[in-house]
Order: C-alpha cells, then structure tokens, then sequence
C-alpha cells in the first residue's frame, strides 16, 4: 500500500525536468536540443519543452542553438547554503580555526550587495568584534564580499560594480570602481583576499572561497582580527595556509 501511495505521488515529469537540469549542469559550455535529447533519453519534442520551460522560468538560457544554466541556479544554491546543514558540517573545522589563533572565524554568502553570515565562530579573546549569524555587512569592502564577488560570472560582476552603493567607511576604503574591480580579480586569481582596515579602522580579515563541486563559489569564510594582533604578512603567512586546509575540508560536504 505505501509503495503504491509513493507511486501515485511520483511526478515523472518532475523527475525528468531535474534530470535535464543535472546533465545541463555537466556541460557548462551548452548544449544543443539533439544533444539534450539523446544524452537524457527523451524525444527532440520532450527535451524541447524542457529546456524551453527552464530558459522561461530562468534557470537556463538560450544562445543559438545552444542551452546552458543560468546564474539563477546560484541564487537558490546560496538560498539552501543559509541554512544549518551545511554549516553543521563546518562547524568543528571552523571552531579547530577559531582556537588555533584566538580570533573569530566566519562564514557568509552573498545577497545582493551584502554578505550574510551563517555560521560564526567567536575567538576566545575577550574583545570581539559583535558580529552574529544573520548580520549583513557590505561586500565591496569585506574579505569575505571579495572572494564571493571573486565567484560571480562576468557579466554579474560589471553590474555589481555599476551598480553597487560604495562609501568610503574609513581612509583605507576602496571606493573607485576600477580599483574595486582590479582588487576583486586579484582575488580571484589569488584564491584568497586580504581586506586591511576598510570595513573600520583596526580591523584586518582574509577570506577564502568555499567551491561546490561544479567549481561555483557558493560561500566563503574568514578569520577576522585587530590589526594590532596580525599583519598582513603574518595572515598571509599563518592564517591563510590554515584557511585553506580548513576550505579543502568544507568542501567534502559537496561530495558526501
């Protein structure tokens, strides 16, 4: 009985439609309709509808005869990475960081023109910063901010930098938009960025990017200091290869 009540609930359709969006996610140069179609086992009919219906829903675009996922994709990946399992998983590995050096260690994803913290683990230093899971923080001028916007396609990144509402919150803010887009390249091809003192004075963090398993920035973390505590020669030398092995192990819970 509970088979066939399983069965009645069954949407094959459904099923299909995911289907189609998986081997979309295996080909991220495109696909064309005959290629979906053998590759997902449908008819050229039935395969059209389906990429037809994800290129109007927004979850794929459509380039000639190719069809490819879009960034949309992401968002509801970022929406999903807000919450606890992920970061249930992080969470022992981020508290071995926090301990290690007595400072905080983060995590964030970005939203808008902000990053959200989801998980924080506070240092054991009695003056912290307060911060806590939920706080939003502007991404031009956070580690964090960095490495997500590090993550972003092209074409999302230009109308970030276009768009973006930029202050200059101390002396040391970068607030022209060329500058801001040369030091989010960096980090990009650093896989790491170092923020000194933009976001308030006295305050220094670096930042790591968390990939899933298709190679999208999905998350970041950071450790966060007073920048009497760290130079940021010392993160670099100290902090950043400890992120990085704590990065590598958050992204197994891609492939559990």
């Amino acid at each position: 009985m509970e088979e066939e009540s399983i069965s009645r609930d069954h949407v094959g359709s459904l099923e299909r439609g995911l289907t189609v969006m998986e081997i979309l996610a295996r080909h991220p140069a495109g696909m064309t309709l005959t290629e979906m179609a053998e590759e997902a086992d449908l008819t050229r009919a039935g395969a059209r509808r389906f990429l037809l219906t994800l290129v109007a829903t927004g979850y794929a675009t459509q380039s000639g005869r190719l069809f490819s996922l879009s960034p949309r994709l992401l968002t509801v990946a970022r929406t999903w990475l807000g919450g606890a399992s992920l970061w249930t998983f992080a969470a022992p590995i981020m508290r071995e960081v926090a301990g290690k050096f007595d400072e905080a260690c983060n995590a964030a994803v970005l939203s808008g023109e902000d990053v959200v913290y989801v998980a924080r683990i506070p240092g054991r230093r009695i003056l912290n910063v307060a911060l806590d899971v939920g706080t939003r923080l502007p991404a031009y001028c956070t580690s964090m901010g960095r490495v997500l916007l590090s993550g972003l396609a092209a074409d999302e990144l230009q109308t970030f930098l276009a768009q973006a509402t930029i202050e200059r919150r101390t002396p040391k803010t970068i607030t022209g938009r060329a500058a801001l887009g040369k030091a989010i390249e960096k980090a990009r091809a650093d896989g790491f960025a170092i923020v000194d003192e933009e976001l308030e004075l006295g305050l220094r963090s670096i930042a790591v990017p968390i990939v899933d398993r298709s190679g999208g920035t999905v998350a970041a973390i950071n450790v966060s200091t007073q920048s009497v505590r760290f130079s940021v020669e010392a993160m670099e030398r100290d902090i950043l290869p400890v992120l990085r092995q704590a990065k590598q192990r958050v992204e197994e819970f891609f492939f559990v």
